[in-house]
């Protein structure tokens, strides 16, 4: 079994190297990762670091022009090759230690669709901005109401699923709003869903943090725009 991890950089030149090494600490002999890194066109010294260290992933994607994080996914998934695609952020906010939680539940269930969840009893979160927890909350209401479901917290980084489920060709989105895209269209596409308990190491704006709460605006948009639309 082989999972496709998808990691968008963009400036994490600080974080870029310990991500990938904690990620290949995750390889199992029953759970094999393709690690696919994109950077989009970084400014800082993350390319620099990413050619010094080819053995930390599978390939290596270079953008001629910065795309947005959506268009980097986009890349990745054209390149992907493993049955499910897991998406993993350059920073250090989401521990891939927790991966052992997805993987199990892939093995056990077969699962189409199994998000990290951010909000069920996980081993430690950090207090992080009131604005954007509300947003969450808003934005994953707004999906259980329109999807019929039941999750907690549509936008961790951490979603998985079944590769066959999104034709990249398709997507519509470049921006943070390409999340709602995909876990819509795999969603009802699919019918065996699970989340399970990550912990969260929120960073602060200072710290390089780019989501802003009025990116909640174009998410709602979209998760209208597919149920509906």
């Amino acid at each position: 079994m082989t999972v496709t991890v998808i990691i968008p950089n963009f400036n994490e030149e600080k974080t870029i190297i310990e991500i990938l090494k904690r990620v290949n600490n995750q390889k199992t002999e029953d759970m094999d990762m393709e690690i696919i890194v994109i950077d989009d066109c970084s400014t800082d010294r993350s390319k620099e670091l990413l050619k010094e260290n080819p053995n930390l992933y599978t390939k290596l994607i270079e953008l001629d022009k910065n795309l947005g994080k959506g268009g980097a996914v986009k890349e990745g998934l054209l390149n992907a090759s493993g049955k499910y695609i897991l998406f993993q952020d350059a920073d250090l906010e989401y521990d891939p230690s927790d991966y052992k939680k997805i993987f199990r539940i892939i093995k056990d269930y077969d699962a189409d669709v199994i998000i990290g969840s951010r909000f069920l009893s996980p081993e430690h979160t950090s207090v992080h901005y009131f604005f954007h927890k509300l947003g969450n909350k808003l934005i994953t209401f707004l999906f259980n109401l329109l999807y019929n479901s039941t999750f907690t917290d549509i936008y961790s980084c951490y979603l998985c699923f079944k590769r066959e489920l999104i034709d990249p060709n398709k997507l519509k989105s470049n921006s943070w709003s390409q999340q709602a895209e995909i876990l819509g269209t795999a969603v009802r596409s699919s019918s065996v869903h699970f989340e399970v308990p990550i912990s969260y190491s929120g960073r602060t704006f200072e710290d390089g943090k780019k989501i802003k709460a009025r990116h909640t605006l174009g998410v709602i948009g979209m998760i209208i725009k597919k149920r509906l639309l």
